[in-house]
């Protein structure tokens, strides 16, 4: 027998026995084929998306006329930040919220938080999360879903709104000079993977049914120990005081130099209660609204405190967006921002591609069978600045301050379209004088509580 003929019977009896197991059976693969009917169309297709972008051919060419950039109401904001290789958006966007805060209350032309002060401050904090979870579930087997849960996710550089108010009440904050930068923090993934393997390797030493709870805490600090010299090997170690003064648009001071500690930096210049003072909002169609869940373990600090949010449906949110960015105060936001994203011109609109007249097909999801299906979440935090609504008091668009610098989008910020708004928008802070009493009473009920590996609660990068 040819060779060439037996290969082709064999193929045939793997596709027989593959259909018998649910899989492509001859028959069925005949059918499938038929899918792409190879005329001269398809293949002009063929040549271009085989050899191109997909989003570079879908780039609909009408949606390419002018980009509008008026809004009728905005906060001022002056500096873009850039988070460089990290996915420290989280941090960066509640910074800017405070920086812009505190511009505004004593008119400083310039202002920017050390992200890397409190990136260091997350990672040890986390870092004791993560032990201190492994000892509290010593005495589950390691196939149990939170043990699971737990070595999947021993520690990132991504977060959430709660992180930055769990950080900044216990740790303070410092201006950017005081702890600049290193190339760890702008550079996250090394670092991090590091001392991730580390502790998965500490975790098994602390699976210890039998340890006291006092040998385990002891042991547990050791560990902390080594996790803070990698720290400070990277970052450099936190400073506990420093002398500083505010300084005009030319670098001049404005008032004498004065001695601060991170925590009374944080009450002279800020001193809110970002935990009591602000409410945080979902929109997630996926489940039932007018209702406060809580996520559990999703938290940075070991002591702090969950996510918890009230989920409400769209137009509730913008209400109170609309109420704070009229009275100029920017608010953390987060969004699903890779969907539609014209990079170049900063424009988040789904008008941007059309990769369904592209490919021939439709793409039919709704926000909530996204959400359901693992399509869509939120993956990116930014800080919402400002509106635009029409005589008519309809939404037309939004605006955000990113954190991917200057150069990037338009002029540092994203323009999305109110549609685009309404499919991809997730989360958003909003200060409780913003917040509606009916709201804020849904706070006083005992919230759902959610698992850690919902998918709704990756954190933002």
């Amino acid at each position: 027998m040819k060779k060439h003929t037996l290969t082709i019977m064999l193929m045939a009896a793997t596709l027989a026995v593959s259909a018998q197991q649910g899989g492509i059976s001859e028959e069925m693969l005949k059918q499938i084929k038929t899918g792409y009917e190879g005329t001269t169309t398809d293949k002009a297709l063929v040549n271009a998306i085989s050899s191109n972008d997909v989003s570079t051919l879908a780039v609909n060419r009408e949606n390419l006329v002018g980009m509008d950039t008026h809004f009728s109401h905005k906060v001022n904001s002056k500096g873009i930040t850039d988070q460089e290789q990290s996915g420290r958006c989280w941090l960066f966007t509640g910074l800017n919220v405070l920086r812009a805060k505190m511009m505004a209350a004593h008119k400083l032309d310039k202002c920017e938080f050390s992200q890397a002060y409190c990136f260091f401050w997350d990672q040890l904090e986390k870092s004791n999360l993560f032990l201190q979870g492994i000892i509290d579930t010593r005495r589950q087997p390691l196939d149990d879903q939170m043990v699971e849960w737990l070595l999947k996710h021993p520690l990132s550089d991504g977060g959430t709104y709660t992180g930055v108010a769990d950080l900044v009440a216990k740790y303070g904050l410092v201006p950017a000079e005081v702890m600049p930068e290193s190339y760890n923090t702008n550079n996250t993934a090394r670092i991090s993977s590091l001392i991730r393997q580390k502790l998965r390797e500490f975790a098994l030493q602390l699976r210890d049914p039998k340890a006291t709870e006092a040998a385990l805490e002891k042991q547990k600090t050791e560990m902390l120990a080594t996790v803070y010299r990698m720290l400070v090997l990277a970052m450099g170690e936190p400073v506990e005081e420093f002398e500083w003064a505010p300084k005009d648009a030319k670098g001049k001071t404005i008032s004498e130099p004065k001695r601060y500690t991170p925590q009374t930096f944080y009450q002279e210049w800020i001193g809110e209660d970002l935990n009591a003072d602000y409410v945080m909002l979902m929109n997630d169609p996926s489940r039932p609204y007018w209702q406060v869940y809580e996520i559990d373990f999703d938290r940075h600090v070991y002591d702090g405190h969950n996510w918890l949010y009230v989920n409400l449906p769209i137009e509730e949110i913008k209400q109170m967006a609309t109420a704070s960015i009229k009275d100029s105060t920017m608010m953390y936001f987060s969004c699903d921002v890779g969907k539609y994203l014209d990079s170049k011109r900063g424009l988040l609109d789904l008008n941007n591609y059309d990769y369904a007249s592209l490919m021939g097909t439709t793409f039919g999801m709704d926000k909530k069978q996204r959400i359901q299906t693992f399509d869509s979440g939120s993956t990116h935090a930014m800080t919402l600045m400002a509106v635009d609504i029409d005589a008519d008091g309809r939404y037309k668009k939004w605006m955000v301050e990113n954190s991917w610098g200057a150069s990037s989008g338009h002029n540092g910020h994203l323009i999305m379209t109110d549609q685009w708004f309404n499919e991809y928008m997730f989360r958003l802070v909003v200060n409780r004088k913003y917040v509606s009493s009916k709201v804020l009473n849904l706070l006083k009920q005992k919230p759902i509580r959610l698992p850690a590996w919902d998918p709704m609660f990756a954190e933002e990068q």
